[in-house]
C-alpha cells in the first residue's frame, strides 16, 4: 500500500515495491557470492564506465531503478577478490555473513562516535575479544578504524604524547627531535604516519634485517648513537607479516629490547597478527605480540570480513585517551539517556562520526567462531607452502625466499638474466589477470620483479594452487 513519505521526504513512495526490488537485489548478491568461482576479475567495459557518469541536472529515477542498475551494472564489476585464485596483494575475500551484517548496519545507520546504543556495545565486545586473542592485558583499550594505515597513525600519536607529555597536544613537539625505528622492509603506512604526525619520514630509521627480521643488535646500536647525538628515540615498529615476503620479526626479543631501551613497541600486524588463531607451527610466528604497547591489524584481510575494518589496540588506556580526548560543549557527557554511554570512541581516535564497522566482525565471530576462522588461516598457510613446493618442483622456477606464512614469491624462469626475468614475470602477471586464470601481483626481490601470491582467501583449494602454477608455466613457455 502506498504511503505518504512526507513533504520532501526521501523514503520510498511504495514500501512494497521497494521490498520486492530489495529482495530481488539480495538474491542477485547471494547468487554472485555463491558463484564466485566462476567470476574472476575482468576489466570493466568502457560502455559500462560511461554509464556510471551522473548527470548533475538529471532526475531521480527511484529506488527500483537504482536497484536494477546496482544488480546489472555495479555488482558484476568488483576487483575479483572473492575468486579463489585471487592471490594479488593481500586482499580480504569477504564472507557471506557480510551481506547480513552490512544490511543491518545500513538499516541502523548508527554513528559510533559515542552515545549509548547497541552498536557501541558491539564494538566494545569486538575490541575485548581481539584484546584477549592477542594477549593484551585487562584494561587495554582499542578502537575500530578503516585499516592498519589509520591504526598506525593513532598508535604513533599515542606514543608521541607518551614521550612528550599531554602538553605536547597544545604546544606541539617544540623541536623535540623524535626518532623511531623499523626494519628495512617496513610497510609504507609507517612512513606516512611519521609524515602525518609532523615528524618527517627521515626520522624513521631503517634498521637492517637478518634472518629473523629486524636486527636487535643493529637497533640497540642505532638507539645508542642517536641518543649520543642529542636525539629522542621514542618508538620501534615491529612487523608481524611483512608485505613482500610474509616474514615476522622476533616480537618477544624486540619486546625485551624495547623495555630495556625505554621505547614504545608498536607492531604492524596488518594480516600476520591473525596467526594467533592458527595452528602450529604458524601460530608461533606471532609469539610475543601481546607484549606490545600498541598493535595495528585488519579484520578485512585475514579475518575475511568486508572492507573496510581494522583495529588499533593500545596497552595503556589512559595514554590512549590522553592522546585524543577532546569533547566540545555540545558533546558533553550525560549521566543517563542517549548522551551517556561513556567512554565514547571519538576520544580514542581521529573520527567523530564513525560507521558501524564492528557489526560485520561480530557477525563473523558469532557465525564461525575462532576455531573455524583459525582453520581457514591455517589452511591458507599450508596452501602457500604447497605453492612453494610446486614452484621448487617446476624446472626453471625458483622461490625468491622461503615461504614463511601465507606469501609465496618466485620467478617463473631463473635461467634468464634479471632484466629478462623481470619482464617475463610482469608479463605473466598481466596475462593471467586478463585471462581470468589467476591473479598474482608482483614485487621486487634482489633486483628482480617476481610473481607474488598472497593466499588469504578462505575459498582457495589445493586444486586452485596447482592450477595457478600450471598456468604460470604455460604462460612462460609461450614466450
Amino acid at each position: 500500500m502506498a504511503q505518504d513519505s512526507g513533504e520532501g521526504g526521501l523514503d520510498p513512495e511504495n514500501w512494497e515495491d521497494f521490498r520486492a526490488a530489495a529482495h530481488a537485489l539480495l538474491d542477485r548478491c547471494i547468487d554472485r557470492l555463491a558463484a564466485g568461482r566462476a567470476k574472476p576479475w575482468q576489466p570493466v567495459p568502457e560502455k559500462v564506465v560511461r554509464r556510471y557518469a551522473l548527470d548533475p541536472d538529471g532526475p531521480g529515477r527511484g529506488e527500483t531503478a537504482a536497484a536494477v542498475r546496482l544488480a546489472d551494472e555495479i555488482l558484476p564489476h568488483g576487483n575479483g577478490n572473492t575468486h579463489p585464485r585471487f592471490f594479488g596483494w593481500v586482499h580480504g575475500t569477504g564472507l557471506a555473513t557480510g551481506i547480513l551484517s552490512e544490511m543491518v548496519a545500513a538499516t541502523m545507520n548508527a554513528n559510533c562516535g559515542g552515545r549509548d546504543h547497541g552498536a557501541i556495545h558491539v564494538e566494545r565486545a569486538v575490541i575485548d575479544w581481539t584484546r584477549r586473542v592477542m594477549g593484551f592485558p585487562d584494561g587495554a583499550s582499542g578502537v575500530l578504524v578503516t585499516g592498519t594505515s589509520q591504526a598506525t597513525v593513532i598508535a604513533l600519536a599515542a606514543a608521541r604524547v607518551a614521550a612528550l607529555g599531554p602538553e605536547s597536544r597544545a604546544a606541539g613537539t617544540r623541536g623535540a627531535p623524535l626518532v623511531a625505528y623499523a626494519g628495512a622492509g617496513v610497510h609504507n603506512a609507517a612512513v606516512k604516519a611519521m609524515e602525518l604526525l609532523g615528524l618527517g619520514h627521515d626520522a624513521l630509521r631503517r634498521i637492517p634485517e637478518d634472518a629473523r627480521g629486524l636486527s636487535a643488535g643493529a637497533l640497540a646500536t642505532a638507539v645508542t648513537r642517536d641518543r649520543a647525538a642529542g636525539l629522542h628515540p621514542f618508538a620501534v615498529i615491529a612487523t608481524a607479516g611483512s608485505v613482500d615476503l610474509g616474514r615476522f620479526d622476533d616480537l618477544a626479543a624486540l619486546a625485551d629490547l624495547a623495555t630495556d631501551l625505554g621505547l614504545w613497541l608498536h607492531v604492524d600486524g596488518a594480516f600476520g597478527a591473525w596467526t594467533r588463531l592458527a595452528d602450529p607451527p604458524w601460530r608461533a610466528l606471532s609469539d610475543g605480540i601481546g607484549r606490545a604497547d600498541s598493535l595495528a591489524c585488519d579484520f578485512h584481510k585475514w579475518m575475511y570480513v568486508p572492507y573496510d575494518c581494522g583495529i588499533v589496540l593500545i596497552r595503556d588506556a589512559e595514554r590512549h585517551r590522553a592522546a585524543f580526548a577532546a569533547r566540545p560543549a555540545y558533546l558533553a557527557a550525560q549521566q543517563a539517556g542517549l548522551g551517556g554511554g561513556e567512554p565514547w570512541f571519538c576520544d580514542y581516535g581521529i573520527d567523530l562520526s564513525r560507521g558501524n564497522r564492528a557489526l560485520k566482525v561480530w557477525t563473523a565471530i558469532e557465525a564461525y567462531g575462532p576455531d573455524r576462522l583459525g582453520a581457514a588461516i591455517t589452511r591458507n598457510c599450508a596452501l602457500a607452502a604447497r605453492m612453494g613446493a610446486a614452484v621448487a618442483a617446476r624446472p626453471g622456477m625458483r622461490l625468491a625466499a622461503p615461504v614463511v606464512s601465507c606469501l609465496c614469491v618466485f620467478t617463473a624462469d631463473a635461467g634468464r638474466d634479471p632484466a629478462a626475468q623481470s619482464a617475463l614475470n610482469a608479463r605473466i602477471a598481466t596475462e593471467l589477470q586478463l585471462s581470468g586464470e589467476a591473479v598474482f601481483s608482483t614485487t621486487v626481490i634482489d633486483g628482480v620483479t617476481c610473481l607474488r601470491a598472497a593466499i588469504t582467501n578462505h575459498r582457495t583449494t589445493a586444486e586452485d594452487v596447482d592450477a595457478a602454477i600450471a598456468a604460470v608455466a604455460r604462460a612462460r613457455d609461450r614466450s
